[in-house]
Parts: C-alpha cells; sequence; structure tokens
C-alpha cells in the first residue's frame, strides 16, 4: 500500500515536471515571437487544456480516477523543483536556438527575395512611372485649366459690373 502511494507520488512529481516544461514551451514561443493579445488568450487556453489531459489521464491512468490530495501535493511539487532547477536555463538556451535558426531562416528568405525585388522594380519603372507622369501631367493641365477659367469668370464679373 505504501509502495503504491510512493509510485503515484512519484509518477505525479514527474507530471509536475512535465506540465513545467509545457509552460517553458509557451513562454519560450513568446519570447522568441512577437504576438498579440488574442494569441496569447489562445496559447493560454490551449496550456490548460493540455494540463487537464495530463493530469486526468494520469490520475485515471495510474489510480483509477481516484484524487488524492498527496496527488496534487507531488504536482506543485514536482513543478516547484523543475522551475527553481533548470526552468531558466531551458528557456535561455531554447530561446537562443530559436533566435539563431530564425536569423538564418530570414537571411535565407531575404537572399531568396533579391531577384523579385528587382523585377518589382523593373515592374515599378515599366507600368507605374508612365501612369505617374500621365497622372502628373493631367493634374498640372487642370489646375492651370481651372486658374485660367475662374480669372475668366472673375474678369466677366467685373465687365458684367461695369
Amino acid at each position: 500500500m505504501i509502495e503504491n502511494q510512493a509510485y503515484l507520488f512519484g509518477i505525479f512529481v514527474i507530471n509536475g515536471i512535465l506540465i513545467g516544461l509545457l509552460f517553458d514551451f509557451f513562454r519560450i514561443l513568446r519570447k522568441s515571437f512577437k504576438t498579440n493579445d488574442f494569441i496569447t488568450y489562445v496559447e493560454d487556453i490551449v496550456f490548460w487544456i493540455l494540463t487537464g489531459i495530463i493530469l486526468l489521464y494520469s490520475i485515471f491512468l495510474f489510480n483509477n480516477g481516484e484524487i488524492r490530495l498527496f496527488m496534487l501535493i507531488a504536482v506543485l511539487l514536482g513543478l516547484i523543483i523543475y522551475m527553481l532547477s533548470i526552468s531558466r536555463y531551458i528557456i535561455k538556451v531554447n530561446v537562443k536556438i530559436i533566435n539563431f535558426f530564425k536569423t538564418i531562416i530570414l537571411k535565407i528568405i531575404s537572399i531568396i527575395l533579391i531577384p523579385f525585388k528587382y523585377i518589382v522594380k523593373i515592374f515599378r519603372k515599366i507600368f507605374f512611372r508612365p501612369v505617374s507622369f500621365i497622372i502628373i501631367n493631367v493634374k498640372k493641365f487642370s489646375t492651370n485649366y481651372l486658374k485660367k477659367f475662374s480669372n475668366k469668370l472673375k474678369n466677366n464679373k467685373k465687365s458684367v459690373k461695369i
């Protein structure tokens, strides 16, 4: 009986460590990638759903669905042990690894996009310059025409008053 409870205590300490790892996974994601509040809320919901699944699965698998206070204490103890011992190191190492790969991938993407940038420049020269030239000239013509027209109206008003 005591051996069984000690075994369960160890299993749920390991569950606490797993939950700590899961928590750090989401912390690593938040430190590596900037997300908006909605994504953060979704991540929190996913964390709690996964935590519930882990705990319920372990409770049903190892203790036939019986919840005991010592199991919850063991989960908290495993979580505390993990957070105080290796959590900060795992976060630092993984954030550095992710940032390293992120910079490599961004450089590769920027190298791949170089030909497309030149194509866009050529496209702008071919299509947008003539269009902008026409727009600018139409604008100039219309403003000059409006000035002349308004001057004629003013002159006509003066001639009518005399």
